[in-house]
């Protein structure tokens, strides 16, 4: 494998900046292999929240994947990756992977990366939540995935939305154990402050 690998799927959650912004991340590191899957609601929510074409948040990924092609490289376990990231999550799609229902790629690649124990890491959106969307999380969590919603930070003091994506992205990158320097990392406080 001459580089390394992500998956990123991009499922129908508001919150599609999520998935873009990663993308864009992955390209500017460097030395990482994008590889993405959008399922027809993360399309609409692609144009409907950013007003981005399709070619041009295809033009973000090394290589783009139908949701129907469930014979593509990434539904397969011997297609090597460092993992994926599913930005945003829907509740829809955290209920497929929870129960093992690999019905499109983008399901089936989160089912792959489970089963050969590799990170998945899932930016879950909604709220509230109740209590079968916990329990999915949970079953989720139980498989090995990681459930991430993106919940903005303040102690670094954003100023504008970007910061409050950048904040959730960089989570993302660490958790796959990439290195960036999207953000600044917390310094810690004196005990007296």
């Amino acid at each position: 494998m001459s580089a390394a690998r992500v998956i990123v799927g991009i499922s129908g959650a508001s919150g599609a900046v999520y998935g873009a912004r990663l993308l864009q991340m992955l390209r500017e590191i460097g030395g990482i292999e994008s590889h993405l899957v959008v399922s027809d609601a993360g399309w609409r929510n692609l144009r409907h929240e950013m007003d981005l074409s399709r070619p041009e948040v295809e033009s973000l990924a090394d290589e783009v994947h139908d949701i129907a092609n469930v014979g593509a490289s990434i539904a397969s376990g011997s297609f090597a990756t460092l993992g994926m990231v599913v930005a945003p999550c829907s509740m829809r799609t955290l209920a497929a992977i929870a129960h093992g229902l690999a019905d499109n790629l983008l399901t089936r690649a989160a089912d792959v990366v489970l089963k050969e124990r590799r990170r998945l890491v899932l930016l879950t959106r909604e709220s509230p939540l109740h209590l079968v969307h916990l329990r999915n999380m949970a079953t989720a969590t139980e498989l090995g995935a990681i459930c991430c919603p993106p919940m903005p930070a303040f102690y670094q003091r954003p100023t504008t939305v970007g910061e409050i994506v950048d904040h959730s992205v960089a989570r993302a990158l660490d958790l796959l154990g990439i290195e960036h320097d999207l953000v600044t990392r917390w310094p810690g406080l004196p005990l007296d402050a």
